[in-house]
């Protein structure tokens, strides 16, 4: 039990378009690769409460799916888990990349933002990227609609201006206990933890037009009684026959480098030595089906 009592806690929604930046962020705040990241957009498909937790203070992250315009409904789902976040939270760091014009997506999501009375902080993301000069245009730009708290510029990548970001937050948080235990850092099963990690290596391996529609689900997890190995096993679920194909690869190589690729992160995970055998079936448009939805763990 927490006994200071200047403690702060609270809970806070990172939001932003899809491949802005947000799971990368928390991965540099927490120091462990939780959450995966991809160049590929919507890559996060469930709302998952990661917790920073330090002698003055515990956050707790929601890291969202981006927001969209739907257009199946796994996109549905993804989009809803966002957005109804946004009035059950201590504060929202709403996060863009600097570019000088403001496109309609981010429109979009401010004018909800508009209507909601919960602290605000708009963090431009990626700025080793860009000039001083257009930083500045972005700033004075998203100022105008005085809807932000704070303004802060950082780089998820390399950690600039996250301490601050952590600074302003503890301001902004109400006193609280600690929801839960100091050395927690996600609320997700170690099986969810693995089945990301491996669907990671599928967005960062396969070509732009298959992985949405792919999912990963872990059939086995178990430590063989005379050793340290872990044996996992996993199944790769396609939307098209012609998919199956290409995710197996010429005489299976593809297959074999996306498992020898995702065992390294599940080592590194587990602390431990890693079996992984991966199968891949198909099961046809499974993203607009509500039971292979639910079934595969996308549901309120």
């Amino acid at each position: 039990m927490n006994t200071n009592q200047n403690f702060k806690s609270g809970f806070v929604t990172i939001i932003g378009r899809p491949n802005v930046g947000k799971s990368t962020l928390i991965n540099n705040i927490l120091k462990e690769k939780l959450l995966i990241t991809s160049s590929k957009p919507q890559t996060t498909r469930n709302t998952i409460r990661l917790i920073y937790t330090d002698d003055e203070m515990q956050l707790i992250f929601l890291d969202t799916p981006g927001i969209h315009k739907p257009k199946t409904k796994l996109g549905t789902y993804m989009s809803n888990s966002a957005e109804n976040t946004l009035r059950e939270v201590d504060g929202i760091v709403y996060m863009v990349e600097p570019e000088e014009k403001i496109g309609p997506g981010d429109r979009y999501i401010m004018e909800k933002l508009k209507t909601i009375d919960t602290p605000k902080i708009l963090v431009i993301n990626k700025i080793d990227q860009y000039p001083k000069e257009q930083l500045l245009s972005v700033i004075e730009n998203y100022s105008q609609d005085d809807i932000f708290d704070e303004i802060i510029p950082i780089s998820a990548a390399n950690g600039d201006g996250v301490d601050l970001l952590l600074d302003i937050l503890k301001e902004k948080m109400p006193q609280g206990p600690k929801y839960f235990p100091e050395d927690m850092i996600i609320d997700q099963s170690e099986r969810f933890i693995v089945q990301e990690l491996i669907r990671e290596k599928l967005l960062r391996t396969l070509r732009d037009e298959i992985p949405h529609g792919i999912a990963v689900e872990v059939t086995s997890m178990k430590v063989r009684e005379d050793s340290e190995l872990y044996d996992i096993e996993a199944t790769i679920f396609c939307e098209k026959k012609s998919h199956k194909g290409i995710v197996i690869g010429k005489k299976g190589g593809m297959l074999k480098k996306i498992g020898t690729d995702a065992r390294k992160d599940l080592e590194f995970f587990l602390k431990q030595p890693v079996n992984l055998q991966l199968w891949v079936k198909v099961r046809p448009d499974w993203r607009d089906k509500s039971y292979d939805l639910k079934d595969l763990g996308y549901h309120d």
